[in-house]
């Protein structure tokens, strides 16, 4: 039996949200929130390491991070579509926690499966509020969607001062050796092999640049921000 969450967030694979919004995540549960993450698949398609090595890397990463919960749908790697039953395995994820807030990988990337699960989790979020939708799970509200960048940034409309927590960041990205590391003779080269966290880490410099942060993450929002007072940083 697990109980509600404050924040829920989705990939399509293991260390998706680490990329994106590993210092948020860990600047959240240092606060006391309780957070989880919801992989869509195992990564069996992935061209190094396999889905046992995977699993027990997003394990490690779960435990840096602090995360009350991990868990993985098994949908099919490279087959993600929006499809009715994807869409419910989703929304049966989200009435099982009640998080307030989700988090989905932005819109555009240059992975077909961040841009699937993108739509997928934005779907289910819609249907998670309607009662005759799946009618044996109660319905949730989640109060707000955002979306966070994982390879290509877009419009970025909030960003989260993530320096103090930074270290974190790195020692949770660092637990995916498979995928960042060449660890093994019949490691094949790809995006992720060849510098891939020194890119992360220049993109959280840009985004932190404009507000003179010196480690920021960015996300996106699809509705409009609410500020009670401006000039107060109270929202």
């Amino acid at each position: 039996m697990y109980s509600k969450l404050d924040i829920l967030i989705f990939g399509a694979h293991a260390d998706d949200a680490e990329i994106g919004m590993a210092g948020t995540i860990a600047k959240h549960t240092a606060a006391g929130l309780s957070v989880g993450i919801c992989d869509l698949t195992e990564a069996e398609m992935s061209s190094n390491g396999s889905v046992d090595i995977r699993k027990q890397e997003a394990e490690h990463a779960a435990g840096v991070l602090d995360l009350k919960v991990r868990s993985n749908l098994g949908l099919p790697d490279r087959g993600l579509f929006v499809t009715p039953e994807h869409i419910e395995r989703i929304t049966a994820e989200i009435r099982r926690f009640a998080p307030s807030i989700v988090f989905a990988p932005y819109w555009e990337d240059r992975h077909p499966d961040h841009v699937a699960c993108s739509r997928l989790v934005e779907e289910a979020v819609f249907n998670a509020k309607l009662r005759r939708y799946m009618p044996e799970h109660a319905p949730v509200k989640v109060d707000e969607l955002y979306f966070y960048f994982i390879n290509d940034i877009g419009r970025t409309d909030l960003i989260v001062d993530v320096t103090d927590v930074y270290s974190v960041k790195e020692q949770a990205l660092s637990c995916y050796r498979s995928q960042f590391q060449k660890t093994e003779e019949d490691t094949v080269s790809t995006p992720l092999t060849e510098g891939y966290i020194e890119r992360v880490r220049a993109r959280d410099s840009l985004l932190g640049a404009r507000r003179l942060i010196p480690r920021a993450e960015g996300f996106a929002t699809k509705s409009p921000y609410v500020v009670h007072l401006f000039g107060s940083n109270q929202t």
